[in-house]
């Protein structure tokens, strides 16, 4: 997503690569092998079977030593050429960038691989299976034919319907404060453009534009679901013009060395087509920082260029927000063409320092009557994943 360029780091920051590295594991931080080949006999893939005793026809295994069916994700992806299939993912540092569902290039719609996919981590800990890549909109690729742009860097793109992860670590380690050449700092962790996409017990780390919640065309509106998932992020890392339901989440902004005065970034930044009534819900969630109080913006609203009359739409309830957020103004600009007034954003009986509300007209609130329908019941309709859950 364009956002304003951001200035050369004057320190460097730890290195993000070195974060995730770590917390798969300690043999992976030393760089040795990704997994053993088995914890005192158990298999890697826990209770989800293996290629040996497969759960079902189309239950594929994914190990980075060659235990599985295959050593990556994409692998997997690619061998999964129908609709149904579930990848179980041993603990490893996957590498790559992977996309899921093949795009019917006159239509612009996914085909039928890659549908009901779902993504298991097998250890049934998010920190143990990582999906990481370091592309950014700014950096030129191999091939010399120009650079990625935001979506080119997205470390996972998801664009089928009906796809399910739980336990998985998406992520882009690019780093602003290892390239300050680069203006084009945007680093997509997953793009995701399927309806009915639920992600459970993830986390998705990045800087900006960490978790891209969009839809495959301008007039589809992909539904979305996001229950005990940690997301962190500075600049606009929330962000796309899905209609996605966040639950039980747990939002973190990060520190910044590059910049000396608030606002050090934006939460959200949604991009709602003007025709769908529902945008981004936020209930029963957390907002926390690293940076100093007041410091974040809780949102501002991206109207593209490649949709000018959209009409971003936020809703944030019965969520603390802590002291990063900035309680007297916690909205802004993103062009001042379309005010953030001008937008649907609300809230509804959020809680913490960051929810205090001293200047009434700077946080517009939902009424009793309004609230009932902000519910993910609402947002979603007949789709229910949480009883999945």
């Amino acid at each position: 997503m364009l956002s304003r360029p951001t200035s050369p780091s004057r320190a460097t920051s730890p290195s993000r690569r070195t974060f995730l590295v770590a917390s798969a594991g300690a043999a992976l931080a030393l760089g040795l092998t990704t997994t053993p080949a088995s914890a005192g006999g158990r298999s890697p893939f826990g209770r989800y079977g293996s290629p040996s005793a497969r759960l079902t026809e189309r239950t594929l295994y994914v190990h980075p030593d060659g235990l599985g069916d295959h050593t990556t994700v994409q692998a997997a992806v690619t061998a999964a050429t129908g609709a149904g299939y579930t990848l179980v993912i041993a603990a490893g540092v996957y590498r790559e960038t992977v996309s899921v569902g093949v795009t019917d290039p006159a239509t612009g719609l996914p085909g039928v691989a890659g549908t009901e996919m779902t993504w298991i981590g097998a250890s049934e800990d998010p920190r143990d299976v990582v999906v990481v890549y370091d592309n950014a909109n700014g950096k030129q690729k191999p091939d010399g034919s120009g650079t990625y742009g935001t979506t080119g860097s997205a470390t996972t793109t998801v664009r089928t319907d009906g796809f399910t992860a739980r336990w998985i670590t998406f992520a882009n380690d690019w780093l602003r404060a290892d390239h300050p050449e680069i203006t084009g700092t945007q680093a997509v962790a997953i793009k995701v453009q399927g309806d009915r996409s639920a992600f459970e017990h993830c986390r998705f780390l990045g800087h900006q534009d960490t978790l891209y919640a969009d839809s495959i065309a301008l007039g589809t509106f992909a539904r979305q679901y996001y229950r005990d998932c940690y997301i962190e992020g500075d600049v606009d890392f929330v962000f796309g013009r899905a209609t996605a339901v966040f639950e039980h989440c747990h939002f973190h902004t990060l520190a910044r060395t590059d910049l000396a005065a608030a606002p050090y970034g934006f939460v959200f930044a949604p991009s709602t087509a003007v025709a769908n009534p529902r945008g981004y819900l936020v209930t029963r969630s957390r907002v926390t920082s690293e940076a100093p109080d007041a410091y974040y913006k809780l949102a501002r609203p991206w109207v593209p260029g490649s949709d000018t009359t959209a009409r971003p739409m936020l809703t944030v309830r019965d969520t603390r927000l802590d002291a990063g957020i900035d309680a007297v103004a916690p909205y802004t600009n993103m062009s001042a063409t379309y005010p953030w007034q001008s937008q649907r954003f609300a809230e509804y009986r959020n809680s913490g320092p960051g929810a205090v509300i001293s200047v009434l007209e700077n946080r517009p609130q939902l009424t009793d009557e309004e609230a009932e329908s902000a519910t993910r019941e609402a947002y979603l309709g007949e789709w229910t994943p949480w009883k999945g859950c």
